[in-house]
C-alpha cells in the first residue's frame, strides 16, 4: 500500500498543474527537489493541524478550496459525471458541517480532532471511486433521503407557501406605510 501511495505521489509531482509549477519554481531557486518540498509541506501541515493555533481555519480551507476549484471546473466542463461527483461531495460536506456545528463544543476537546477532520475531508474528496462522499452518500444519505423525500417535500412546500404569504404581507404593509408617509410629508408642505 505504501508503494502505491509513493507511486501516486511521484505521478502527481510529474503532472503539470499549479502546485507542481510552484514546486518547480521553488526547486529551481533553492535546489531542493520537489519531492522533499512536497513532503515537507505535507508534514508541516499535518503537524500544524495537530498542534497549531488556527487549525480549524486550515482544516476548513483544505475542505473548501480544492473542492471549490474542481467544482467550478466541473461546472464549466461538458461532462455530467464530474458535476455529480462534486455535488455529492458538497451534500456530504454540508451534512458534516451541520452535525459538526452542534457537536463542535465537545469534539474540539479531543486530541488530533482537526487532523482527523482533515483526513476525513481528504477521504471525501479523494479522486477514487470509493471516496468518502460516494460511500457516505450511497450508504447513508441516499437511503435516508429516499425514505423521507415525500415528507420533506411536503414540509418544504408548506413552508414555501407560508414564506410567500409573509413576504406579500410585509410588502403590502411596507408599501402602505411608505404611501402614508409620503402623503403626510406632502400635506405638511
Amino acid at each position: 500500500m505504501f508503494a502505491k501511495l509513493k507511486e501516486r505521489f511521484e505521478k502527481f509531482l510529474n503532472e503539470k498543474n499549479f502546485v507542481t509549477d510552484c514546486l518547480a519554481k521553488i526547486e529551481e531557486k533553492t535546489g531542493i527537489q520537489k519531492r522533499y518540498l512536497a513532503t515537507g509541506a505535507v508534514s508541516i501541515t499535518g503537524l500544524y493541524l495537530i498542534f497549531g493555533y488556527g487549525a480549524s481555519l486550515l482544516c476548513n480551507l483544505i475542505g473548501f478550496v480544492y473542492p471549490a476549484y474542481f467544482s467550478i471546473k466541473a461546472i464549466e466542463s461538458t461532462n455530467k459525471e464530474d458535476d455529480t461527483k462534486w455535488l455529492t461531495y458538497w451534500v456530504v460536506y454540508g451534512i458534516f458541517s451541520v452535525a459538526e456545528f452542534f457537536s463542535d463544543i465537545f469534539l474540539y476537546w479531543f486530541p488530533f480532532y482537526y487532523a482527523g477532520k482533515c483526513i476525513f475531508l481528504l477521504w471525501c474528496m479523494a479522486p477514487v471511486a470509493w471516496n468518502g462522499s460516494q460511500v457516505l452518500y450511497t450508504r447513508l444519505v441516499r437511503p435516508f433521503f429516499l425514505k423521507h423525500q415525500a415528507t420533506v417535500d411536503s414540509v418544504v412546500n408548506d413552508l414555501s407557501g407560508k414564506a410567500i404569504n409573509v413576504a406579500e404581507n410585509v410588502t403590502r404593509e411596507a408599501s402602505k406605510i411608505a404611501v402614508d408617509n409620503i402623503l403626510r410629508h406632502e400635506k405638511s408642505q
